[in-house]
């Protein structure tokens, strides 16, 4: 069965740090990290594929994507982080066409997300 599963969220003091993991099961293609915080639309945070990585700019600097491959892991590095990173976190993957990695619409895979809560 082809799956996304992600795991590691919880609370964190702001200027903290967490590790998302994303478990890919049956896919080894590229990966998207995405957010959605309270009433607002859901965000790209960062993306993974064979040859490169890109970040949203409010995320450069302070969070790393990276890929293990043996256990086909995305993880997702999260350092000096904000109140307003908290939010629920999603990966995706199985991109339906070419174009921007931050375009939602494009993955029709998808995890079930895991919150991130930052506090002051």
């Amino acid at each position: 069965q082809v799956q996304l599963m992600e795991s590691g969220g919880g609370s964190v003091q702001a200027g903290g740090s967490l590790r998302l993991s994303c478990a890919a099961s049956g896919y080894t293609g590229p990966i998207a990290w995405f957010r959605q915080a309270a009433g607002k639309e859901r965000e790209g945070v960062g993306y993974i594929s064979s040859d490169t990585t890109r970040y949203a700019d409010s995320v450069k600097g302070r969070f790393t994507i990276s890929r293990e491959n043996p256990e086909n892991t995305v993880y997702l590095q999260m350092n000096s982080l904000l109140p307003e990173d908290a939010g629920i976190y999603s990966c995706a993957g199985n991109p339906r066409y070419n174009g921007d990695w931050d375009d939602r619409g494009r993955y029709r895979l998808w995890g079930q997300g895991t919150q991130v809560t930052v506090s002051l």
